[in-house]
């Protein structure tokens, strides 16, 4: 069915049951970023594949709002599609709500005058339906149907939930057992005053009981629960996806198995007082029915205590083990990375390269080393204009041939047994301009700024956001993504609420964190440039005015030398830019062949002002 088909069918749908809209979320029960074939209803509804947005049908129009990564990206998807593209956050786009009120005031009439909007609960998180149903009451007393899933009367070919196979994590890379980290979780819940708590996160799951799944493209996790009391812990799940050894092993560790379907049963049948319930990573339909439950009807409804999952900051904070396998894995993804830039230059001059070539080859570097499990998200080659794209993504209609002249933009990352991996580079194939030259030295700037930053403990990312953007800043130059993320280990690329970007968000950085420091500038139909490292948080120095912190960089690999405009950098900055290749080469040297090694030491020799 071509798109508009599908939005005919479900109007047919929205006429029987007298809905004047129906909202698509993009996320799925456990309000994961990326998620499985089977909950891509946005994505199917409207043809448009970013990791964000939310669609929205009327009888009579249909809109898909997205953040600023994405654009450029849903101009192109939504193209001869009724969808209009609303840019969120930008001044004049309506809100989700303010856009329905108005398109329910406009088409309203005297034998239709419907003011029911529907929604699936069971895929938006408690938090974002109650501002929903908050914002559709101010515009006119808008209604919402949480209950409704409006696509199984028309998504006949929907993929199944996925039932691939967990497997178990070993001790070897978690550092930590299940019942170690158990215990600290039941620490934290009594310092909440909970009982227990409903962990519906995929990778809190996945990180908490050492185990890992493949049910999501690039993220190692499996579609569960895990319903944790003061004493016992209950993993709901397919148990066709658990073979002989993980049955064993669950068992071992004392958690209970039960079909994932049950989890509504599950909560129904929880003995506890009170329960931990984040209504940030709970769905609505779940938390309502906690909500309005009673034990066997003659007690109060479970008490719930409203708080951010505690596992959501413990897993930031990497053990040993851990941060000694994220050292490894990008000592593996530094020499991949190398070999593929090695090969990258002279393959474009040869001819015959193309943006999904590179990014195939630049694969097939990673696959060769040890412990390597996949890619840790869709690899980002854009050439040129599409390098303005943040979220680019080649196909077989968009694919660009490489030339040997300006700059292709590199986003790409690895899984590894011991660790995710996530690296930009952009690369000058030949020729530049000088406005390519500038814009890339000016992201250079940013980006050693917050690399080589100190800064007192307890701090949070927004309040270091600035350190990257003030060289552009002071240019007229800004972007609209976040700085920088978290990273899991062996888990989701994107990871925690720590982060650095200009919205308020105040999770401090912990020593033990890692956290990408990523600025660009996207010129749209010209070019685009990237520097991403992923860095450490680790201590700097102890004073009278406390603990400081500084980052240390794990990602080994050249930042390619020819478009910087050395003049623009201060004394300073070229001492960072040389120590950090110095590094990049003492670490990544003993690892390669002589002709890599000749390859590297002409990449990380350092500059000097007089060079240009």
């Amino acid at each position: 069915m071509h798109i508009n088909e599908r939005l005919s069918a479900l109007r047919e749908v929205m006429q029987r049951e007298s809905l004047a809209a129906v909202i698509f979320p993009s996320s799925d029960p456990h309000q994961s970023e990326y998620v499985a074939d089977h909950w891509k209803c946005r994505e199917w509804i409207s043809g448009f594949d970013g990791s964000a947005g939310t669609a929205v049908v009327t009888l009579e129009k249909a809109a898909l709002w997205t953040d600023s990564r994405y654009f450029l990206a849903a101009e192109e998807q939504l193209r001869g599609t009724e969808f209009l593209l609303m840019k969120q956050n930008m001044p004049g786009t309506p809100t989700i709500a303010q856009w329905i009120g108005q398109e329910i005031r406009n088409t309203r009439h005297p034998k239709q005058d419907w003011t029911e909007v529907a929604m699936d609960g069971m895929v938006s998180s408690t938090n974002e339906v109650r501002q929903l149903i908050a914002d559709l009451r101010r515009e006119g007393g808008i209604t919402l149907r949480t209950c409704f899933d409006a696509l199984r009367h028309i998504w006949k070919d929907r993929p199944p939930v996925p039932a691939r196979p967990v497997e178990i994590y070993p001790l070897e890379y978690a550092g930590e057992t299940t019942a170690s980290k158990l215990e600290r979780i039941r620490r934290e819940l009594r310092k909440l005053h909970a009982d227990g708590m409903l962990m519906a996160s995929l990778d809190d799951i996945a990180w908490t009981l050492n185990l890992r799944g493949s049910d999501v493209h690039c993220n190692p996790v499996f579609v569960s629960y895990l319903l944790i009391s003061s004493k016992s812990a209950k993993l709901f799940v397919n148990r066709a996806k658990l073979t002989p050894e993980v049955q064993a092993y669950l068992k071992a560790e004392g958690i209970r198995v039960d079909d994932y379907e049950n989890v509504r049963s599950g909560l129904k049948n929880y003995f506890e007082y009170n329960i931990l319930l984040d209504p940030d990573e709970v769905n609505y339909t779940l938390f309502d029915l906690v909500k309005n439950h009673q034990h066997g009807g003659t007690r109060s409804p479970i008490e719930i205590v409203e708080a951010e999952s505690p596992v959501k900051r413990m897993k930031t904070v990497k053990n040993p083990t851990e941060i000694r396998g994220f050292r490894q894995a990008m000592l593996r993804d530094g020499i991949a990375m190398t070999q593929f830039l090695r090969w990258l230059r002279p393959a474009v001059e040869a001819g015959g390269q193309t943006e999904m070539t590179v990014g195939k080859q630049l694969e097939a570097s990673r696959a060769r080393q040890p412990l390597f499990r996949g890619i840790s998200f869709d690899t980002i080659a854009g050439y040129e204009a599409h390098g303005a794209i943040v979220h680019y993504e080649a196909t077989p209609q968009t694919d660009a041939a490489l030339a040997p002249h300006g700059l292709l933009l590199i986003d790409s990352g690895g899984q590894y047994m011991d660790g995710t991996t996530d690296i930009t580079r952009t690369v000058s194939l030949g020729p530049l301009t000088d406005e390519q030259r500038r814009v890339y030295t000016l992201v250079l700037k940013g980006h050693l700024h917050l690399q080589n930053a100190v800064f007192p403990a307890g701090a949070s990312g927004t309040q270091l956001d600035a350190l990257a953007r003030l060289p552009l800043w002071k240019n007229g130059l800004n972007y609209l993504h976040g700085t920088g993320h978290g990273v899991g280990c062996y888990l989701n690329v994107h990871e925690g609420s720590h982060q650095i970007r200009m919205e308020w968000k105040p999770a401090p950085l912990v020593a033990g964190m890692t956290v990408t420091d990523e600025p660009g500038i996207y010129l749209a139909d010209r070019f685009g440039v990237r520097i991403e490292n992923t860095l450490l948080v680790v201590p700097a120095l102890q004073t009278e005015f406390g603990e400081f912190l500084r980052f240390e960089p794990l990602t080994l690999c050249p930042i390619d030398k020819a478009p910087v405009v050395v003049e623009m950098l201060t004394a300073e900055e070229i001492g960072w830019f040389n120590a950090y290749h110095e590094r990049v080469f003492d670490v990544l040297a003993p690892h390669l062949d002589d002709e890599g090694r000749e390859w590297l030491r002409d990449a990380c020799s350092p500059i000097e002002q007089e060079e240009c």
